[in-house]
């Protein structure tokens, strides 16, 4: 191989299939979100967080690999994806938690009408 570029690209189609498999996938996301219940979203964002953890040990991986440009770029914004929905997802639960806990302020006594 004297002198001759090997590049790996990717085809069109697969390419779009690969977009057409994500918008799908974040629709039925949504429309499944939307659906719960709000007393459920705390545990169901316990979840997700976890999902998102394993998403994001599975980035790191793929962008550690460094095979093609085009992998490490995708593994590049996996990884912030990822990152920013756990972050994202720590700081909803925390502030949802937030809500049920016990103020330590005592509560005004009521007044007696006159």
């Amino acid at each position: 191989m004297s002198g001759h570029l090997v590049v790996n690209s990717l085809s069109g189609d697969v390419i779009i299939t690969g977009l057409f498999v994500f918008a799908l996938a974040g629709f039925l996301g949504f429309e499944v979100i939307r659906r719960v219940p709000k007393l459920l979203h705390t545990p169901l964002m316990a979840l997700t967080n976890a999902l998102s953890a394993i998403s994001l040990v599975a980035s790191l991986f793929i962008l550690g690999q460094n095979e093609t440009t085009y992998s490490t770029v995708l593994g590049f914004i996996a990884v912030v994806a990822s990152t920013i929905n756990v972050v994202g997802g720590f700081l909803i639960t925390d502030k949802m938690l937030r809500m049920f806990r016990r103020s330590d302020k005592p509560k005004p006594a009521a007044t007696e009408g006159a």
